[in-house]
């Protein structure tokens, strides 16, 4: 799709997912635009439902549909299967810097942190669905670089009871950041501090 039609659609299916995962859901970036989701494993949604904006203010709602055979209840724990809280959280930020680049956002996702968690709840291997709901409280965005960071707090649903709350998660999307050339020593090959 084109660049212009990416920041107009306000829902996206898997396909569109991995495509954005791999660099291939808009065939006219402009330059700078180098943000990927995670692909699977660790892609944690199947489909955004819904992206609205409202000036500095958003929503966004996902789905992610549970598989018995998923890596995670392979190995946590055996003998007491359970989806980790963190990748839920790990979600959150997940759609959060795909909501940064959605508005317009050039480079590459970051998790900046988050207030307080809350867990009530957990995900096991013959949950149906997982739902997120996240309402954006702040998204800012530099006019000079075109980095931002988004503030929001999410609700997290597996087949429609509220099991996780998080509050104040933060995303950032920075230039300049991208290690593309792994596993070769480059540039970014070293992490550390985000300088921009």
């Amino acid at each position: 799709m084109k660049y212009a039609e990416f920041m107009e659609q306000e829902s996206f299916d898997l396909v569109d997912l991995l495509a954005f995962s791999y660099g291939n859901l808009v065939n006219d970036p402009p330059e700078g635009f180098d943000a990927r989701l995670p692909a699977p494993p660790f892609l944690m949604v199947d489909r955004i439902i819904s992206c609205e904006r409202n000036g500095t203010h958003g929503t966004i709602v996902a789905e992610q549909d549970i598989k018995l055979d998923a890596w995670y209840f392979q190995c946590h724990m055996p003998g007491d299967p359970v989806q980790p809280g963190c990748l839920c959280v790990d979600a959150i930020w997940q759609l959060l810097g795909f909501y940064c680049v959605w508005r317009g956002s050039l480079g590459a996702g970051r998790a900046l942190g988050c207030g307080e968690v809350s867990f009530s709840g957990q995900i096991r291997p013959y949950n149906k669905c997982v739902r997120y709901e996240i309402n954006v409280r702040r998204y800012f965005q530099q006019k000079r670089t075109g980095a931002s960071v988004v503030i929001g707090d999410g609700n997290v649903f597996v087949d429609d009871e509220l099991i996780t709350v998080v509050k104040q998660a933060r995303t950032g999307v920075f230039s300049g950041i991208v290690y593309p050339d792994y596993p070769n020593r480059s540039k970014n090959s070293v992490g550390g501090m985000i300088k921009g």
